[in-house]
């Protein structure tokens, strides 16, 4: 893995990366974690992707990120009258890029993916710009299928899915784990939740959108679950349930951002949808995991994927969605937490290794305009 890239030397004119990714937050956190990377390096970081979407209200909390919104169609793999209407907005989503691409001229554009990243890749090879693909899963999204033929290279997590990347493109990178992620400090994610030390912490985190599976299984079990740990709920925008709020150690919230590092590290366990970014993050900072993968009803079956990987490798326990009652949710638990200090173990074997992050910046920068 190549060194960390070092920072601009003094008099060079700044370069300028375009960063593309969104459609959820899974295919927004690695561009989170690298923008502050580069910019400390002396890049001027830019970003584009839809009008509306959550990449925008993430990206808005960053410092000196410009960012344009753009037309963008979902992909679907389901039928939809929107299916119809979807291929103009992309073609006007890639004339719009085209257009602003050629105005800010990046030296590079780097795509973590999504729906929202198509035309902007299509934009920045019409504009002759490099383009890097990051692709967290096992095995490759639409998105960033259809964009390879138009980028110089794609980083993956998973070593197994450099052998399904066409081209010799592919570089293994493995995880990029947020820096803030491994500070978080547990009693002050204690005192902001309002929770007590000495009885063990449950996390649930069903990503950005919530998982509706998840979210009744916790609470239909909530009377059973608060006899052993205190909950942690993050339950997605619009998922709150008011019929809880009262329930002495179960705290529910649709989403947070500062406060995360903290609420993961007073956590014992975690209950997960199992996105890439996600579950390594947890692997990072040594959390058990009960996975409850997208079922293949509800999406290309990475997730599926990924969870199998981490179960083989004895991080995690797995809990299919086809398989989520009452009485099984409660038995994964269980084996969970009575094997957690197992799990921590096997994850401190696992190790960290090189910086991810620091081996990106070295590939945008040798592949760059300049």
């Amino acid at each position: 893995m190549p060194n960390a890239a070092s920072p601009r030397p003094q008099g060079e004119k700044p370069r300028r990366i375009l960063f593309t990714g969104g459609g959820s937050a899974g295919h927004v956190s690695v561009n989170l974690a690298l923008i502050p990377l580069l910019q400390s390096q002396g890049w001027n970081a830019m970003y584009m992707g839809s009008s509306d979407g959550i990449e925008k209200q993430l990206i808005g909390r960053l410092d000196d990120v410009a960012y344009y919104g753009i037309s963008t169609g979902k992909l679907r793999r389901y039928v939809d009258l929107q299916n119809v209407k979807d291929p103009f907005r992309v073609v006007k989503g890639v004339y719009q890029a085209y257009r602003l691409i050629r105005k800010l001229r990046p030296d590079v554009v780097f795509s973590k993916g999504g729906f929202v990243s198509v035309p902007v890749v299509l934009g920045a090879w019409l504009n002759r710009v490099p383009v890097i693909i990051h692709e967290s899963d096992l095995t490759p999204g639409l998105a960033n299928r259809i964009a390879n033929p138009f980028a110089r290279k794609v980083c993956v997590t998973f070593g197994e899915t450099a052998s399904v990347i066409k081209g010799g493109k592919a570089v293994h990178i493995g995880p990029v784990v947020r820096s803030e992620l491994l500070r978080g400090n547990a009693l002050q994610g204690l005192q902001w939740s309002k929770l007590l030390p000495g009885k063990p912490v449950l996390l649930i985190m069903g990503g950005s959108l919530g998982a509706k599976s998840i979210n009744g299984a916790v609470r239909r079990n909530l009377p059973r679950l608060t006899q052993t740990y205190q909950i942690i709920h993050l339950c997605g925008k619009g998922e709150l349930d008011e019929s809880c709020s009262g329930v002495k150690g179960y705290r529910q919230y649709e989403y947070v951002h500062d406060e995360l590092p903290d609420l993961v590290a007073c956590a014992e366990i975690v209950i997960s949808r199992a996105g890439s970014n996600s579950i390594f993050e947890f692997l990072a900072m040594r959390k058990p995991m009960l996975l409850v993968p997208l079922s293949r009803n509800a999406s290309r079956g990475d997730q599926i994927l990924n969870a199998e990987s981490f179960r083989k490798a004895g991080f995690c326990e797995v809990l299919q969605e086809e398989e989520l009652t009452d009485e099984a949710f409660l038995a994964a638990l269980g084996r969970l937490y009575a094997d957690r200090e197992a799990i921590r173990a096997r994850m401190r074997e696992h190790g960290g290794g090189a910086s991810a992050a620091d081996a990106i910046a070295v590939l945008i920068r040798e592949n760059s305009l300049r």
